[in-house]
């Protein structure tokens, strides 16, 4: 399926564009960028764009970033460290491309929510604000956990975008078992108009397009602009009837930055991923996943600000073990699943943007709601652990080959250097040129910092 949808429930675009099916679904299509007071950038951004690659479930920090050879078998599990391009620094041995570009790559291994439940866990690294109550499964959406996703907070920053949204989310929202979405995925307290752009999308099929952002072939450009003016003269008719609902003002917006993405060229050509060479396209892994990285790296060269990607189900993935959620045979799992997709699409965009003289401007964020238990459960699992989990961070303005705090012995709790959330959150706009302390404004008018994070200079260039 591929189309805009909302993470709130609405309906996938159809086709095209037709003016009363967007006048219809207005309420379920998110925008971004629009109508919020914030301040803007304080110095001259390190990274104009960032990527934030978000592992649904909670990747086990064992076997990716912390691997504990020295515990017990129960604890280090069935997998052994290997060497990095940094002395001294280890990963997994499921991670032997990502090995290769530890010079890039700052390693967060003091992460803490103390958070165990996913929706609720994620809501704080997602908006940089703690989910209350804490430990909630299924949160609720809204009020009164409603604050921004940085996504959202991006864009509002930014201001409106010319041409291509300044955030954009895909290839799906995140959700629970159920359908079940996740608080904090869109602009909250900002407005509906605010919402990050969410792409709903399977890039790595067979004649990939995005209905609505490319043109059909029978709608020429001047074919098109004779629509667009057919189309506004008719909404000047209704101007005073939209003006009485918060829906027409929405859509108003939408259609604009619809009209502006299928009017732009850049636009249209970023969504082709044919144009790429096939041996890439292999590199970086032919599953959603992997042409979905691929498609971020295409989106930074269009102009966007703000790409956050969603690991979330793949074919095969069932509901005791689904994404990151190892709660059974979390080895099996991590060998013959998760981690040769994820290392192949994370080690080749960073390769990617290096050949093209992009990832110095250009900041990727590895990351998930949390880790996992450091003891294994009866079923060779590990289970919900927001006590300590990895991050990384690389390129666009970042020390490379850095490691930021520390586990205890068994990875169970932060030893050294605990990073919460908002920090880095903080840090992340903080290399994007945009001040954390921004205040951004609710429906009501009052003021908001951005973050109210600590930005992490050890590991700033």
């Amino acid at each position: 399926m591929i189309g805009l949808v909302d993470p709130h429930g609405g309906s996938p675009l159809c086709d095209g564009i037709d003016r009363r099916a967007w006048l219809r679904m207005s309420s379920s299509i998110p925008v971004l960028g629009l109508g919020s007071k914030a301040s803007a950038a304080v110095s001259t951004p390190k990274a104009r764009s960032v990527i934030y690659m978000f592992h649904l479930g909670g990747p086990a920090q064992h076997e990716t970033w912390d691997p504990k050879p020295d515990a017990p078998s129960e604890i280090r599990g069935s997998f052994k460290p290997i060497p990095t391009t940094t002395p001294g620094f280890y990963v997994g041995e499921l991670m032997p491309r990502t090995a290769r570009m530890m010079r890039h790559i700052a390693v967060l291994r003091a992460l803490s929510t103390r958070d165990n439940a996913h929706s609720s866990s994620g809501y704080w690294m997602l908006t940089g604000v703690p989910h209350l109550p804490s430990n909630t499964e299924n949160a609720k959406l809204g009020a009164p956990n409603d604050w921004p996703s940085l996504a959202a907070i991006n864009g509002a920053l930014r201001g409106k975008a010319i041409g291509m949204p300044a955030s954009m989310v895909l290839p799906e929202h995140i959700w629970n078992t159920g359908g079940i979405p996740w608080p904090g995925q869109d602009a909250g307290f900002l407005g509906r108009t605010s919402d990050p752009w969410l792409l709903h999308c399977m890039p790595q099929e067979a004649g990939f397009a995005v209905p609505g952002v490319t043109l059909p072939g029978e709608v020429a450009a001047p074919r098109l602009a004779d629509r667009v003016n057919l189309s506004r003269n008719l909404d000047s008719c209704e101007r005073q009837l939209q003006q009485l609902a918060e829906g027409p003002a929405v859509y108003r917006k939408q259609v604009e930055t619809a009209l502006q993405l299928v009017q732009s060229g850049a636009a249209r050509r970023a969504f082709r991923l044919e144009e790429e060479p096939e041996a890439l396209r292999d590199r970086y892994g032919r599953n959603r996943w992997g042409q979905s990285v691929l498609l971020a790296r295409r989106l930074v060269e269009a102009g966007v600000s703000f790409i956050q990607l969603n690991w979330t189900r793949m074919p095969g993935d069932t509901n005791d073990s689904p994404a990151w959620d190892t709660h059974n045979k979390n080895a099996d799992r991590l060998k013959n699943h998760l981690m040769p997709i994820m290392d192949a699409a994370y080690s080749t965009l960073l390769e990617d943007l290096a050949e093209r003289g992009l990832l110095d401007s250009t900041l990727v964020v590895w990351g998930g709601e949390f880790g996992r238990t450091p003891h294994h459960n009866g079923g060779g699992g590990r289970d919900h652990w927001g006590h300590v989990f990895s991050g990384a961070l690389a390129g666009g303005g970042i020390k490379g080959g850095v490691v930021h705090g520390s586990s205890d012995k068994l990875g169970a709790q932060p030893r050294e250097g605990r990073v919460e959330p908002q920090d880095l959150h903080a840090t992340i706009l903080h290399l994007a040129g945009l001040n954390p302390e921004s205040e951004l404004h609710d429906a009501q008018n009052r003021p908001f910092p951005a973050s109210r994070g600590n930005i992490l200079e050890p590991i700033i260039a």
